[in-house]
Parts: C-alpha cells; structure tokens; sequence
C-alpha cells in the first residue's frame, strides 16, 4: 500500500526492473554493429560523389553506343558504323575496364568509410562497451567488416548492373548475352571480390591505431607503394616483348589493386582488350592473366592477414605494464 508522500510524488518510480523488449538470436548479435557501420557511410557525401565519379567508364560506354545507334540508324547504303565499333570489342572486356578504372577511386571510398572504423572506437575506448556481454570479440569484428564489406560490394555492383542492363536492352543482337550468359553474376562476384579485399584490410590496420588519420594514411601508403612498385613491373615487362618471363607477369598483379584485377580478369575469362575510345592495336592489350594457383594465395592471404591482425588487436581493455 503506497504512502500519501509516495502517492503524491511526480517522480516515477526508478527501481530496477527486468527488460521485457525485443531479444536478437546469438547469430544475429553482429548486425546491429554492421547496419550502424553502414549507416554511418551511407550519411557521407564523399561515398556517393566518388561512386558517381567510379562509373565514368560506363557512362562512356552508354555515351558512345547511344550516338553510335543514332548514327546507324540515320545511315544509308547498308553502311552500320556500330556492327563497326563493336567488331573485335568483346563485351567482358569493357566491364573489365570499367572495373579496373574504378580501383583508386574505391580505395579512397574504403579509406573515407572503413580506414578508421576501429580506430575510431579505440580512440573513444568504446570496446568497453562493445565487448561487454553478450557481445563477443567475433560479433563485433563480423559486424565491422559487413559494415564496410557492403558498402563497397554494392557501390561497384551497382553502375556495372545499369550499364548491363543498357546494354541487355538494345545490343542483343550484337551478341552482347550470347557471348557470356553468366557475366551479370561474374559481375557481382567482382564486386564482393573489391568488397572483401577492401573490407579486410580495413579492419586489419584500422585496429593497429587510435588515431584515424594514421589508419588512413598507412592504408593509403600500402596502396600507392604496392602500385608503384607494379607499374615498374609492368614497364620492365614490355620493354622486351621477346624475353617477357612469368616472373614479371605475377609480379605486376602483386598489389592491393594488381590483386583484384588479376582476379578480375580470371573471372571474366579475358586478358583485357582495348577501350572503345582506344585504337586496336596487336599486342597492346597489357599484361595478361595470372597463374590461379598465384593470385588466389595472394589475394586471400591478404584478406585473412587483416583479419587475423584485427583479431588480435581488438582487446576490451589495453594491458600497460607495470
């Protein structure tokens, strides 16, 4: 029986009281972390304005044929200068190119939404908080890397599957299905391929800092060190096109970006043609595909090396010695 003094009072009662609201099943307990993640990267300019940017190629591509389909259509005496542009260009080769082109400009993306998003809460010490029951070391870390995984995946997926359906829609008569029945699902693992690779090592050298722009800068060192050091791989091979060895081959594809696209192009099944807006020249179609066997150590060591090295670092308290 309440009391006039408690009757009368305004103040609710504050006692502990047991929650009663929604529960989540223990294989779930990530996506709250990976859905802030995303949330967070969806709500930066940057994201969409270089994604926008990454789709030049295939906004070239959709350019061309469209002035190119209003002068076939306008032309006489049987002449078709479309059947001509796109003799000799197999359709896989232009997604190639689109995906190769937007490497950079998807690294930055991952450095403007992934690069510090441990750092970040090392800083703030909010593994403190992350890492209190019933959230385990794996659900934050799973929860990290589809955060970043995502975003990535879907802003590369995303302009390859409105190019392909552009293309699907007027060029079926120049083959563009029949040459590759399953290049939309090619595409899509490309994209989870940029993704993964991205996401990854992320996770790997976001976890080593407290301070994001050290994050960002040591992944951004990495990249620009690995590139350099392949496109002197690549000169060195084709300063002497009789003595190119498969040493030099490998070797170009030994980057964060080489990786992906020496992938990319096993995937699709090319050794990479020419652009549409390049002369066709024989023998100027770069360097061609890597061993498997090679490019797949490669590639996957890199992405278990960064989440191996998460896994490690990501600690809910820091143990200073005495």
């Amino acid at each position: 029986m309440e009391t006039p003094t408690q009757a009368a009072s305004p103040i609710a009662d504050l006692t502990y009281r047991n929650y009663d609201g929604p529960l989540m099943a223990p294989v779930t307990r990530w996506w709250p972390i990976a859905k802030m993640t995303m949330a967070l990267s969806l709500k930066k300019k940057w994201y969409w304005i270089l994604g926008v940017l990454g789709a030049f190629y295939y906004l070239i591509i959709m350019v061309i044929l469209y002035f190119a389909t209003a002068t076939s259509q306008t032309s006489g005496g049987g002449f078709d200068p479309l059947q001509r542009l796109l003799a000799g260009s197999p359709w896989h080769d232009q997604f190639l190119y689109g995906f190769s082109y937007a490497q950079l400009l998807l690294m930055i993306i991952a450095l403007t939404i992934g690069a510090s998003t441990i750092s970040n809460d090392n800083m703030a010490n909010a593994l403190l908080i992350y890492l209190s029951r019933p959230l385990t070391k794996s659900d934050y870390l799973i929860g990290k890397w589809l955060g970043i995984f995502m975003p990535i995946a879907a802003i590369c997926f995303a302009p390859a599957f409105i190019c392909y359906v552009y293309l699907g829609m007027g060029f079926a008569k120049y083959g563009f299905f029949s040459q590759d029945h399953l290049l939309i699902f090619k595409l899509l693992l490309l994209a989870c391929v940029t993704g993964a690779m991205h996401a990854s090592l992320c996770v790997g050298i976001s976890s080593l800092f407290k301070q994001p722009r050290f994050a960002s800068g040591t992944y951004a060192v990495v990249y620009f060190l690995s590139m350099f050091f392949t496109e002197l791989v690549k000169g060195l091979y084709q300063s002497d096109p009789t003595q190119r060895s498969e040493l030099l081959r490998n070797l170009f594809y030994t980057s964060i970006d080489g990786a992906q696209i020496g992938l990319a192009k096993i995937i699709i099944g090319t050794d990479g043609g020419s652009p549409f807006f390049e002369p066709r020249f024989s023998g100027q179609q770069g360097v061609p595909r890597p061993d498997l066997w090679w490019i797949s150590i490669l590639y996957f060591g890199l992405c278990l090396a960064g989440i191996i090295t998460a896994w490690f670092r990501i600690k809910p308290i820091e143990v200073v010695g005495s």
